[in-house]
């Protein structure tokens, strides 16, 4: 399988692809293979072999082990995987997977889906699925592997920070991909609840005071004490580092804590919401 077309304004990814793109050709030449006949060894075309090496397309990992058996290189093609790993994300799901590796406490407000670090990827193409004008099919697998990938900060077992979510009731509600899609996330939200890292509260929707109503946004502490701010909006996503915003985010954020429901009482309504779902 091959991956989509490289992103040509994305300069940093497609400096690896070339570099990746180069050392297949050289294996390949050194190898005594035409396009043609290597292609057909490893189960390609000959054009998708030529995008590969012009840096047109990002190999993945099953293209990259065959090549490596094909080649004999034993598993110096293979090793390449490493190098694409993230160049084949998008720029903005690479930058923001970066702070979160610095950050020592992550705390997150949402109020229409549920947060993407929380994500069954179900869930996650049904949300990427819903967009208007759609994604192509290669677009929606690209940004759902994207999501996946960063959840990896909340499974590892070492070097954890802190996590706090606050979901709108509504986002517990809402049956993004049917009813066995949110089933299976409340499923996911009951399992992650109880990581003693992390805090989940709902903010109820009978609550009359909400401080969420300008929309969802993140607040990522890092480790040299500096913060940095996410907001998203149609079309557009916002990161700030300024004190005055940070710190104003920060009361906000303590705010809504305030108004939701404990932890405990969270995860109650969550098993509720999920046997009835």
């Amino acid at each position: 399988m091959i991956d989509g077309d490289t992103d040509l304004d994305d300069e940093e990814a497609g400096a690896v692809v070339r570099a990746v793109a180069r050392q297949l050709k050289l294996w390949r030449e050194a190898a005594g293979l035409t396009q043609t006949e290597f292609g057909r060894a490893i189960g390609y075309g000959e054009e998708l072999v030529s995008s590969v090496e012009r840096g047109r397309r990002i190999p993945r990992p099953e293209y990259l082990d065959s090549a490596d058996e094909v080649l004999g290189a034993g598993g110096k093609v293979a090793a390449l995987k490493e190098e694409l790993a993230e160049a084949r994300y998008p720029k903005k799901v690479r930058d923001v997977k970066r702070l979160e590796a610095e950050a020592v406490e992550i705390c997150s407000y949402n109020n229409s889906v549920v947060d993407g670090l929380l994500q069954t990827e179900e869930y996650a193409r049904a949300v990427f699925a819903s967009r208007r004008p759609p994604y192509t099919e290669g677009q929606l697998e690209q940004h759902v592997a994207a999501r996946i990938a960063r959840q990896a900060i909340v499974r590892t077992t070492t070097a954890k920070p802190l996590f706090s979510f606050v979901l709108c009731e509504a986002t517990l509600r809402r049956l993004i991909g049917g009813k066995m899609v949110m089933r299976g996330q409340l499923e996911r939200l009951s399992e992650v609840a109880r990581l003693r890292n992390v805090d989940l509260q709902v903010l109820p929707l009978r609550r009359e005071e909400n401080s969420g109503l300008d929309g969802s946004f993140r607040l990522l502490k890092l480790r040299d004490g500096a913060a940095v701010g996410l907001s998203e909006a149609p079309l557009t996503s916002r990161v700030f580092s300024g004190p005055k915003e940070t710190t104003a985010l920060d009361m906000r954020y303590g705010i809504i804590r305030a108004q939701a429901l404990t932890p405990r009482e969270s995860l109650d309504l969550i098993e509720k919401l999920r046997g009835e779902t």
